[in-house]
Protein backbone atom coordinates (compact mmCIF):
# COMPACT_ATOMS: atom_id res chain seq x y z
CA UNK A 1 0.00 0.00 0.00
CA UNK A 2 1.39 3.50 -0.70
CA UNK A 3 0.84 6.46 1.06
CA UNK A 4 1.34 9.76 0.61
CA UNK A 5 1.80 12.36 3.77
CA UNK A 6 2.80 16.42 3.71
CA UNK A 7 4.17 18.54 6.03
CA UNK A 8 5.17 21.80 6.43
CA UNK A 9 1.45 23.94 6.02
CA UNK A 10 0.76 26.64 8.20
CA UNK A 11 -0.24 30.21 8.76
CA UNK A 12 2.17 33.30 6.68
CA UNK A 13 1.83 36.78 6.42
CA UNK A 14 1.35 37.75 3.04
CA UNK A 15 4.71 38.08 1.27
CA UNK A 16 5.66 35.08 3.86
CA UNK A 17 7.23 31.70 2.83
CA UNK A 18 6.80 28.08 3.26
CA UNK A 19 8.04 25.27 1.93
CA UNK A 20 6.13 21.80 1.96
CA UNK A 21 7.83 18.45 1.71
CA UNK A 22 5.34 15.05 0.50
CA UNK A 23 6.93 11.94 1.24
CA UNK A 24 5.90 8.21 -0.04
CA UNK A 25 5.67 5.35 1.30
CA UNK A 26 5.33 1.86 0.92
CA UNK A 27 7.23 -0.91 -1.60
CA UNK A 28 7.81 1.81 -3.76
CA UNK A 29 10.92 0.92 -6.79
CA UNK A 30 9.15 3.97 -8.72
CA UNK A 31 6.82 6.78 -9.37
CA UNK A 32 6.27 9.04 -12.33
CA UNK A 33 4.99 12.29 -12.46
CA UNK A 34 4.58 14.32 -8.74
CA UNK A 35 2.75 17.02 -8.12
CA UNK A 36 0.95 19.84 -5.88
CA UNK A 37 -2.77 20.69 -5.97
CA UNK A 38 -4.86 22.99 -3.81
CA UNK A 39 -8.49 23.61 -2.64
CA UNK A 40 -9.53 26.99 -1.18
CA UNK A 41 -13.33 26.71 0.52
CA UNK A 42 -15.75 26.71 -2.21
CA UNK A 43 -13.45 26.06 -4.91
CA UNK A 44 -11.99 23.64 -7.03
CA UNK A 45 -9.14 21.15 -6.48
CA UNK A 46 -6.68 23.44 -9.11
CA UNK A 47 -2.86 22.58 -10.04
CA UNK A 48 -0.32 23.70 -9.10
CA UNK A 49 2.74 22.47 -10.09
CA UNK A 50 3.52 18.99 -11.47
CA UNK A 51 7.15 17.47 -11.68
CA UNK A 52 8.37 14.32 -13.81
CA UNK A 53 10.72 11.41 -12.60
CA UNK A 54 13.09 13.45 -15.11
CA UNK A 55 12.86 16.58 -13.48
CA UNK A 56 10.37 18.62 -16.12
CA UNK A 57 8.29 20.84 -14.18
CA UNK A 58 5.21 22.28 -14.99
CA UNK A 59 3.23 25.42 -13.17
CA UNK A 60 -0.31 27.57 -12.99
CA UNK A 61 0.17 30.67 -14.32
CA UNK A 62 -0.91 31.77 -11.00
CA UNK A 63 2.40 30.52 -9.34
CA UNK A 64 5.02 30.88 -11.72
CA UNK A 65 7.80 33.13 -10.51
CA UNK A 66 6.82 32.51 -6.91
CA UNK A 67 6.52 28.67 -6.39
CA UNK A 68 9.25 25.84 -6.58
CA UNK A 69 8.70 22.15 -7.44
CA UNK A 70 11.87 20.00 -6.96
CA UNK A 71 12.23 16.38 -5.82
CA UNK A 72 14.17 13.57 -4.46
CA UNK A 73 13.91 10.42 -6.16
CA UNK A 74 15.92 8.39 -3.86
CA UNK A 75 13.84 9.46 -0.87
CA UNK A 76 10.36 9.64 -2.96
CA UNK A 77 9.97 12.65 -2.46
CA UNK A 78 8.19 15.90 -3.43
CA UNK A 79 8.67 19.39 -2.25
CA UNK A 80 6.93 22.99 -2.89
CA UNK A 81 9.10 26.38 -2.15
CA UNK A 82 6.57 28.86 -1.56
CA UNK A 83 7.76 32.67 -1.98
CA UNK A 84 5.78 35.73 -1.87
CA UNK A 85 2.48 34.18 -0.65
CA UNK A 86 -0.40 35.91 -1.55
CA UNK A 87 -3.56 35.61 0.44
CA UNK A 88 -5.17 33.72 -2.80
CA UNK A 89 -2.79 31.28 -1.94
CA UNK A 90 -4.57 30.39 0.96
CA UNK A 91 -5.59 26.61 0.57
CA UNK A 92 -5.29 22.96 1.13
CA UNK A 93 -2.74 21.67 -0.11
CA UNK A 94 -2.01 18.15 -1.94
CA UNK A 95 0.24 15.86 -2.84
CA UNK A 96 -0.40 13.66 -5.81
CA UNK A 97 2.19 10.75 -7.33
CA UNK A 98 1.18 9.04 -10.72
CA UNK A 99 2.65 5.67 -12.06
CA UNK A 100 3.65 4.38 -8.73
CA UNK A 101 5.32 0.93 -9.13
CA UNK A 102 7.29 -1.72 -7.32
CA UNK A 103 10.69 -3.58 -7.65
CA UNK A 104 9.08 -6.31 -9.96
CA UNK A 105 6.86 -3.23 -12.10
CA UNK A 106 4.08 -3.72 -10.47
CA UNK A 107 1.31 -1.07 -10.23
CA UNK A 108 1.16 0.04 -7.01
CA UNK A 109 -0.99 3.52 -7.56
CA UNK A 110 -2.10 5.27 -10.78
CA UNK A 111 -2.54 8.06 -9.07
CA UNK A 112 -2.45 8.54 -5.43
CA UNK A 113 -3.48 11.61 -2.96
CA UNK A 114 -1.95 12.81 0.37
CA UNK A 115 -4.38 14.01 2.71
CA UNK A 116 -3.68 17.60 2.42
CA UNK A 117 -1.87 20.06 4.40
CA UNK A 118 -3.44 23.61 5.36
CA UNK A 119 -1.68 26.60 4.32
CA UNK A 120 -3.29 29.75 5.58
CA UNK A 121 -1.76 33.39 4.04
CA UNK A 122 -3.24 36.45 6.76
CA UNK A 123 -2.06 39.10 8.37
Amino acid sequence: QVQLVESGGGLVQPGGSLRLSCAASGSIFSIGAMGWYRQAPGKQRELVATITSGGSTNYADSVKGRFTISRDNAKNTVFLQMNSLKPEDMAVYYCNARDVRSSLGYLLGDSVWGKGTQVTVSS
